[in-house]
C-alpha cells in the first residue's frame, strides 16, 4: 500500500476540499487511519519541514510537555459491517497540532470537511460553528494561508438545535424552559482552556468500510462550539474535538444508541505513524483482553496490571492504569515507576546518561549508545485475567546535538497512572464497551481484519461525562487567529515539560 502516497492525498482533501453529501443507511460499524502530526508526508502537505525531526532531543522534549498539559483528563438484531469517514478510512497523527490523532469528518449538507481531534479521555464531540472566538486557519512557512471549515447552523439544511428537554443536554438547569436551546459548556483543568456553545444535531458521512462500499449517513449530536479558549486557540484540536470517551455524549455511545454499531471500537496504532480507528469493532477472537474498572463518577478506560516483566527480571505488583490515546508516553506513580525504572536500569548493559541542566531530557533513564549500535530488552505487563501485553516500543532514541542516546519511554506521573501511545504502538486496542473489557492484538493497521458483532441496543452505559484536561492556554490577541509554525524550542533546566509545544501559533 502506498501510505505516503495516500495520506498526502488525504490530507489534502481535508484542508482544501469540501465533501459531497451521502445517502442514508443503518446497522454498520465505521473506521478509518490515524498519521502522526511529525511524520513526513504531513509535514510535506503543511509545507512545515523545520518541525523537530523524530528522534532528536526537541522532539521528545516537545512530546512530553504535550503530555504533561494533557494528562489530566477528567477523566437491532443483526451483523453489520465496519463503517468510516468520508472520503476514506485514514486518519492522521499531525504533530504541528499536539499529540492527538486526527480525522477528516464530514459534517451537514453540503457537507462541510474538519480536521478533529480524536481523544479517548473526553466525550463531546464539538466543532468550531458561527464562532466569536476559534482558530479560523492556518499559515504554512512559505506564507500561505489555509482556511478551516466553520460550521453555520443556518448554511447546513439538515441543521437542528438541540433543545433542553434531550436526554444530551447536562445544562438543563440553565434552560429557561425545556424548549429552549441546549447550551453546553466544558471546562478544561489546564489554565484557561474551554469550549462552550449550543448542541446541535446534524447529518455525520459515513460509508461502510468493506468490499461492499455504501453510504451509511446518520444524524448525530455535537457541540456548536462558539467561543474556544486557551489551548484551542494555540494548536491542541484547532478546527473540533471528537470525543470517543464513556459518557452517553460521546460519539461511540450515540452511534450505539441509534443502532449503528455495537457499543465498542478499535483504534490502531501503528509504527509508521498510521493507524485507523473503527466504530462497531467488538473483538477478535485471537487477542488479549482484561476487564475495565468502571467508576459509575467519571468513568475512563481504566485497567489493572498485575505483574511488570523487564526481560528477565519479574516482579508482582498491582496498580491500575488509563489507556489514553491522547498520551504520547506512558507515565507511571511510584511504586510501578519505581520497579520498572529499577528493573529497566538494572537489565540493560549500557552506561547511564549523566543530563545536563542545560540540556535536560523529559526521560530519567538515558544510556550512552555507540553509533550503529542497537539494542533490544523486553517489557511485559501482566493484565488482571492473566493475559500478557508485551510492550513492541517500550524504548526511545535521541540523538543530534552530539548526543546518541537510548531511553526508557516511561515517565514520572505525580498523579494517575497512564498507558500512553508509546506504549500502544504495534497494537489494535479493542476498547470493548459493551463486554467492558479492553482488547490488544499486534497489528501493521494495513491488513487487519476486523471482527464485529450483533448490535445490542439496550447495552449503552447510562454514566456521566468525563471532564477533558487540555493543554496550557496562551493568550490571544485576536478572536479569530491563524495558526503558523513557531521554532522555538528552548530547554529550561528545571522546568523541560513547560517548553513553548505548539508550534503553530499566528494571528490574523
Amino acid at each position: 500500500m502506498a501510505c505516503h502516497r495516500w495520506l498526502c492525498i488525504s490530507l489534502l482533501l481535508l484542508l482544501l476540499l469540501s465533501l459531497a453529501s451521502q445517502s442514508c443507511h443503518a446497522l454498520h460499524s465505521f473506521g478509518f487511519d490515524i498519521h502522526h502530526r511529525f511524520s513526513d508526508p504531513v509535514k510535506e502537505i503543511l509545507g512545515v519541514h523545520d518541525l523537530p525531526d523524530k528522534g532528536t532531543r526537541q522532539y521528545y522534549v516537545a512530546m512530553a510537555h504535550r503530555d504533561r498539559i494533557f494528562r489530566g483528563r477528567r477523566l437491532a438484531a443483526g451483523y453489520h459491517s465496519p463503517l468510516t469517514f468520508i472520503p476514506s478510512n485514514e486518519t492522521y497523527q499531525i504533530e504541528a497540532f499536539g499529540f492527538l490523532h486526527f480525522a477528516n469528518v464530514s459534517v451537514g449538507t453540503p457537507p462541510l470537511s474538519f480536521l478533529v481531534a480524536l481523544d479517548t479521555g473526553s466525550d463531546l464531540f464539538w466543532l468550531p460553528c458561527n464562532c466569536t472566538k476559534c482558530v479560523h486557519g492556518i499559515g504554512l512557512s512559505n506564507g500561505e494561508k489555509i482556511a478551516f471549515n466553520i460550521y453555520d447552523l443556518k448554511g447546513s439544511s439538515t441543521s437542528q438545535p438541540v433543545l433542553c428537554n434531550s436526554s444530551l443536554c447536562e445544562l438543563q438547569r440553565q434552560c429557561p424552559s425545556s424548549d429552549t436551546i441546549c447550551p453546553y459548556e466544558v471546562n478544561y483543568l489546564s489554565n484557561g482552556t474551554s469550549t462552550t456553545g449550543f448542541l446541535v444535531e446534524d447529518v455525520l458521512h459515513l460509508i461502510t468500510d468493506d468490499d461492499k462500499t455504501k453510504d451509511a449517513d446518520t444524524r448525530i449530536t455535537f457541540g456548536c462550539g462558539q467561543v474556544q479558549t486557551g489551548a484551542f486557540l494555540d494548536g491542541a484540536a484547532p478546527n473540533g474535538l471528537f470525543g470517543l470517551g464513556m459518557s452517553n455524549e460521546s460519539v461511540p455511545s450515540i452511534l450505539a444508541k441509534e443502532g449503528l454499531t455495537s457499543n465498542s471500537f478499535s483504534m490502531c496504532f501503528g509504527s509508521d505513524g498510521l493507524g485507523r480507528i473503527t466504530f462497531g469493532d467488538n473483538s477478535s477472537l485471537v487477542q488479549g483482553k482484561t476487564p475495565f474498572n468502571l467508576r459509575a463518577l467519571h468513568p475512563t478506560y481504566n485497567i489493572t496490571v498485575t505483574q511488570i516483566i523487564v526481560g528477565e527480571k519479574v516482579d508482582d505488583l498491582e496498580f491500575h492504569a488509563i489507556f489514553d490515546s491522547g498520551t504520547s508516553f506512558t507515565y507511571l506513580n511510584d511504586p510501578a515507576y519505581k520497579q520498572i525504572t529499577n528493573s529497566f536500569n538494572s537489565e540493560i548493559k549500557l552506561q547511564r546518561h549523566s543530563t545536563s541542566s542545560s540540556n535536560e531530557l523529559p526521560f530519567e533513564y538515558c544510556y550512552e549508545l555507540s553509533p550503529n549500535q542497537t539494542v533490544e530488552l523486553s517489557i511485559n505487563l501482566t493484565m488482571k485475567g492473566g493475559d500478557n501485553y508485551l510492550v513492541t516500543d517500550p524504548i526511545v532514541t535521541v540523538s543530534g546535538e552530539g548526543i546518541n542516546l537510548l531511553c526508557l519511554g516511561v515517565l514520572k506521573s505525580n498523579n494517575v497512572n497512564i498507558i500512553g501511545q508509546n506504549f500502544m504502538t504495534g497494537y489494535r486496542i479493542v476498547f470493548d464497551r459493551e463486554n467492558m473489557i479492553l482488547g490488544w492484538r499486534e497489528s501493521n493497521c494495513y491488513d487487519d481484519e476486523l471482527s464485529t458483532l450483533p448490535i445490542n441496543r439496550s447495552n449503552t452505559p447510562a454514566i456521566s461525562p468525563a471532564i477533558a484536561v487540555n493543554p496550557e492556554a496562551r493568550s490571544s490577541q485576536s478572536n479569530n487567529p491563524v495558526l503558523s509554525p513557531n521554532l522555538s524550542f528552548k530547554i529550561k533546566p528545571t522546568s523541560a515539560f513547560m517548553m513553548a509545544l505548539f508550534v503553530l501559533l499566528a494571528i490574523f
